[in-house]
C-alpha cells in the first residue's frame, strides 16, 4: 500500500496538468499512487498527458460531468493510501512537499491534517507569496489563522483517510468555495500540522478556474448552520463573518441583493477591520472599479487584498 494517495480533479486543463502531473512524478519522496479523475474534460487535457507513463499512475473517468468535490470524492473512495494529498489541475508542487508532509506525519503524531505554505503564480511566471505569522509545527486556531490569505490552499493539503469517515466528503451540493464547508468541518474536531515552507505553487490565473467566476446562481456554505451548531465559538463566528464579508461583496458585484442582504444580516462589524466595513457598505460601481484595478495589478504579480 502506498503512503499517499494524490488525487488530482481534472476538467479542461490541458495547457496545465502535464506539468502538474509532472511535478508530483517529480517528488523526492516516491512512495505514492495518483489517482486522475477526469470529469468529462470537453478538450484535450488527457491527450496532453498520454506520453507520460508511469505505474502509479490511474486515470477514473466520470460518465457525467459532476464538479469538483464530485471529483475530489471519486478520488478519495478509490484510494488505496491512509492519507489523501490533494493536488489541482493546474498546480504544481515542488520537489519536496511529499516529503515534508511525510516528516510531518513524523513528527506532529497527534495530527490528523497536514499542510504547507504555498507560491502564487501569476501570468508571465512571475511568482509570489503572503507573509504567514504561522509557524511550522502544530496550528494553535485554524479559523483565527485564517482571517486573512488562506494559510493553505486545497493543493498543499493532506487528510488521513479515516478523518473522513468521521466528517464526510466534500459537499456536492455546494457549488461555490465548496473548500469553506469542508474547512469548517474538518478542523472543528482534528488537529492540522503545519510547514511554513512554501512548497506549492497556485496558479491564480488559469483556465475554468473558480476563483474567476460568478456567484450568481451557485450554492454556497450554510453559515447560520454552524453558527447555530457552535454558538460558543467566538473563532468559528469570525471566521464565518469573514467569510460573509467576501460572498456579501460578491454578490454585491453580481447584483444578486437578496443575497447581499441575507450576508450582511448575518455579520457582527466587529468581526471586521475598518477597510472591510467600508467596502462591505461601498457602492457596486466602486467594487467594480477596484476589481478592474486589483486585475491589472494581478496581471504584475501585485495580490493586493483589505485582508
Amino acid at each position: 500500500m502506498p503512503f499517499f494517495s494524490v488525487v488530482i480533479p481534472l476538467y479542461n486543463k490541458e495547457n496545465f496538468i502535464a506539468d502538474t502531473l509532472k511535478s508530483v512524478l517529480a517528488q523526492t519522496f516516491t512512495d505514492f499512487e495518483v489517482i486522475i479523475v477526469n470529469d468529462v474534460s470537453t478538450d484535450n487535457s488527457l491527450g496532453a498527458i498520454d506520453n507520460i507513463i508511469d505505474d502509479r499512475i490511474r486515470i477514473i473517468e466520470h460518465e457525467v460531468n459532476k464538479g469538483l468535490s464530485a471529483s475530489r470524492n471519486t478520488g478519495i473512495k478509490n484510494a488505496a493510501s491512509d492519507i489523501i494529498a490533494f493536488l489541482d489541475a493546474d498546480d504544481l508542487w515542488k520537489p519536496e512537499f511529499l516529503k515534508r508532509i511525510y516528516d510531518l506525519t513524523e513528527l506532529y503524531t497527534e495530527a490528523s491534517l497536514f499542510a504547507s505554505k504555498y507560491q502564487e503564480i501569476y501570468l508571465n511566471d512571475i511568482k509570489t507569496e503572503h507573509f504567514f505569522a504561522t509557524p511550522t509545527g502544530l496550528l494553535d486556531n485554524f479559523f483565527l489563522s485564517n482571517l486573512n490569505q488562506s494559510i493553505y490552499y486545497p493543493s498543499s493539503f493532506c487528510v488521513k483517510k479515516d478523518v473522513l469517515d468521521e466528517i464526510g466528503l466534500y459537499d456536492e451540493t455546494i457549488t461555490f468555495a465548496e473548500d469553506v464547508d469542508f474547512n469548517i468541518r474538518i478542523h472543528l474536531k482534528f488537529k492540522m500540522a503545519y510547514s511554513d515552507q512554501p512548497l506549492m505553487m497556485y496558479r491564480i490565473v488559469s483556465e475554468n478556474q473558480i476563483t474567476h467566476s460568478s456567484i450568481k446562481n451557485k450554492v454556497i456554505t450554510d453559515f447560520d448552520k454552524y453558527e447555530k451548531l457552535y454558538p460558543e465559538r467566538k473563532d468559528l463566528k469570525k471566521y464565518l463573518d469573514f467569510h460573509r464579508y467576501i460572498t456579501a461583496k460578491l454578490y454585491k458585484l453580481s447584483d444578486d441583493k437578496k443575497g447581499y442582504k441575507k450576508m450582511l444580516k448575518g455579520i457582527s462589524l466587529n468581526s471586521l477591520n475598518y477597510k472591510q466595513i467600508i467596502l462591505l457598505f461601498a457602492p457596486a460601481f466602486i467594487l467594480k472599479s477596484i476589481k478592474k484595478i486589483k486585475a491589472l495589478l494581478i496581471r504584475k504579480g501585485i495580490n493586493p487584498t483589505t485582508y
